[in-house]
């Protein structure tokens, strides 16, 4: 059942990288780079419990961290431009 899951997995991680590709818009893009992440923990936690090799799980709760933070990152660059932007300076003016 779970080698049926990674198969299950693979695809759906192949497109997903379909439309990173094919996005039409930089957003559509964005959401299937997140998309990709969540399918790598999947397959990392699935592979992992296949190989009886229970640490793969942390790399995966790691890896799931980064991708939330990549994430936020470059979508707050894509919306102001830079990553340094305050948010008060939009208050203030």
């Amino acid at each position: 059942m779970f080698t049926i899951a990674s198969i299950a997995v693979m695809i759906a991680l192949a497109l997903a990288v379909t439309r990173a590709i094919l996005g039409p818009t930089v957003f559509d893009r964005v959401l299937a780079a997140n998309t990709i992440g969540t399918l790598a923990i999947l397959l990392l936690a699935v592979i992992g419990f296949l190989m009886g090799r229970p640490e793969w799980l942390d790399i995966a709760l790691v890896y799931g961290l980064l991708n939330l933070i990549g994430t936020l990152a470059v979508l707050k660059y894509f919306r102001h431009g830079d990553l340094a932007h305050d948010a008060e300076q939009d208050t203030k003016s």
